[in-house]
């Protein structure tokens, strides 16, 4: 991976694609797979925004069923198998358990008949390329067996509970990664750290362009397309604005927070998914030996850029567990990690963020006046694939052009090129298991794919390099591969979005000054932007 505005040479595009979360990066490989010159750019670091707050799952969207919204949840569980199919190592059935009590009344009829439709809608749930990515229906267990398999859950008048299969994402910034990689696999280019600063028009104010500023080396360069698709997200409106020239918007997004914490592990191995009295959910999630609980569903009033997680925030959540889950003790010092972020809705939808639907919208601005701009708005994770599909739709006529067939659904993503991963991962152990730790093993390949073969070839190389960093048995020699092949540019883009160092709260100051050591070198950073990165990450690390 390389930034291609560093050694830019004029080239002009098909489509210039503004901005690398999850959705960016789904239509970057849709259309560089169809046949299109792209060039995405992101002025940050790709899947750090939106597609890094996330509770980690690719799921079919059970609660929509509430809204009758019976497309969009079968939508969601066609794409849920896709995305298995096409991510093995990434993605991985896990059950949810929802504790049924005396208290919701007819909310258990509910509750069952939406799990039977929830079965149906998933009939094609077993067809998939690897038959350990299998999901079975829902099941109830009575209480006792509940409590035995999870004791944090609260008895007081408990029934049972109902048991059902979604998919954890073990790692959703690789996992964004990988459609990037993919993208690139197909001749598109792509920068980070590269920030749009305005659009070219022509005298009938079609969009020729953009310009575009390079943080890193501080220049101003031109990138020229005759489309450009606006990925931007939760800054979508602002993208708007800036092409339109007005002080007005003219389209809004309606911004919903969405904050999780990390505990020590309070939980075993099921997804605890507690319906509160106000009818909204919260989750208690397993993760890497931790517990992930969220998330919040708040609507969000301002500017984005200023978005932070608020003390309030996260008391809000450690609140809700005392009152619903475990024995009613959790308190602000157990939380280890707090990270958050902004989801964009489609501002027509209904007043509530929480009640919002998670469908989404193609929107060509030709009807604003400005032709040569499509904006991409709402949608999930789950779905981000079919919706750059469908974006390919209106690009098509738009460039009154005819693309080659799809290949998305059907194609392993780059690294993800594995038909059976306990095959895969047994293999694994059997080649390295005399130089390596189990744990390592399993964290390479799962997170890495068939690109661990080259974490484990660094290592071997370089004994410095083989230095374990974590109790996952991450390697020093991932921080090498992610400064080299992965465009990491910066300590946050190496800790939290290419390797786990940091996803788990502070790793300790002997982790960190090994990982910046390295990056000093390879960056050729002076002491005086080592200092400045290292403070930066450290802030990352505070709670508020």
């Amino acid at each position: 991976m390389e930034r291609f505005i560093e050694d830019f040479k004029n080239e002009k595009f098909d489509i210039i694609i503004i901005g690398g979360g999850i959705t960016g990066a789904a239509v970057a490989y849709a259309a560089s797979s169809r046949g299109l010159k792209v060039a995405l750019l992101e002025k940050k670091d790709f899947g750090g925004a939106t597609s890094a707050a996330t509770s980690k799952l690719i799921h079919g969207g059970l609660r929509y069923l509430a809204n009758m919204e019976f497309s969009l949840v079968r939508e969601s569980l066609k794409e849920r198998k896709i995305l298995g199919n096409i991510a093995p190592n990434f993605i991985y059935p896990i059950p949810f358990m929802i504790p049924n009590y005396r208290r919701y009344k007819g909310g258990m009829w509910m509750m069952m008949a939406g799990m039977f439709l929830y079965d149906v809608l998933s009939f094609d749930k077993k067809d998939t390329w690897d038959k350990s990515k299998e999901l079975s229906n829902h099941d109830t267990y009575r209480r006792n067996k509940t409590l035995k398999l999870e004791p944090g859950i609260r008895k007081n008048k408990l029934v049972s509970s109902t048991i059902f299969y979604d998919y954890q994402s073990i790692f959703p910034e690789r996992l964004t990664l990988a459609f990037i990689k993919s993208a690139i696999d197909y001749g598109a280019k792509v920068s980070n750290y590269a920030l749009v600063k305005g659009f070219i028009k022509n005298g009938k104010n079609e969009i020729q362009g953009i310009d575009v500023y390079d943080i890193l080396n501080k220049k101003e360069i031109e990138v020229l397309a005759p489309l450009v698709i606006n990925c931007g997200g939760t800054w979508a409106d602002l993208i708007l604005q800036m092409a339109t020239g007005s002080s007005e918007k003219t389209y809004k997004v309606k911004r919903s927070e969405g904050i999780h914490i990390i505990t020590k592990k309070i939980n075993n191995e099921h997804i605890i998914s507690i319906i509160k009295d106000d009818g909204k959910h919260f989750m208690v999630m397993p993760w890497r030996g931790h517990s992930i609980i969220g998330t919040t569903d708040k609507e969000f009033q301002g500017n984005p850029d200023d978005y932070k997680v608020s003390r309030e925030s996260i008391m809000d959540v450690v609140d809700t567990v005392n009152q619903y889950y475990g024995d009613g003790k959790l308190r602000y010092e157990d939380v280890i990690f707090a990270y958050g972020g902004l989801r964009p809705l489609i501002d027509d939808q209904t007043e509530g963020s929480y009640e919002s639907s998670r469908k989404y919208e193609v929107y060509d601005n030709s009807k604003d006046g400005i032709e040569g701009l499509i904006t991409v708005e709402g949608g999930k994770y789950t779905t981000s694939r079919n919706l750059a599909y469908h974006v390919m739709d209106l690009v098509q006529k738009k460039l009154n052009i005819k693309l080659k067939d799809s290949i998305t659904y059907n194609n392993y993503l780059s690294g993800c090129e594995i038909k059976n991963m306990e095959e895969f991962m047994i293999k694994l152990h059997n080649k390295y298991d005399k130089e390596f730790s189990s744990n390592t093993i399993e964290y390479m390949g799962r997170n890495y794919g068939t690109e661990s073969k080259m974490i484990f070839e660094i290592a071997q190389e370089n004994s410095h390099l083989s230095k374990v960093l974590n109790a996952d048995g991450e390697l020093l020699a991932q921080v090498y591969y992610a400064i080299k092949k992965e465009m990491a540019k910066t300590l946050k883009d190496i800790f939290l979005r290419r390797t786990g160092l940091g996803t788990l709260g502070n790793p300790g100051k002997e982790v960190i000054a090994l990982v910046s050591d390295l990056a000093s070198e390879l960056l050729n950073w002076d002491n005086k932007r080592k200092n400045e990165e290292t403070e930066s990450l450290l802030k990352v690390f505070e709670l508020p």
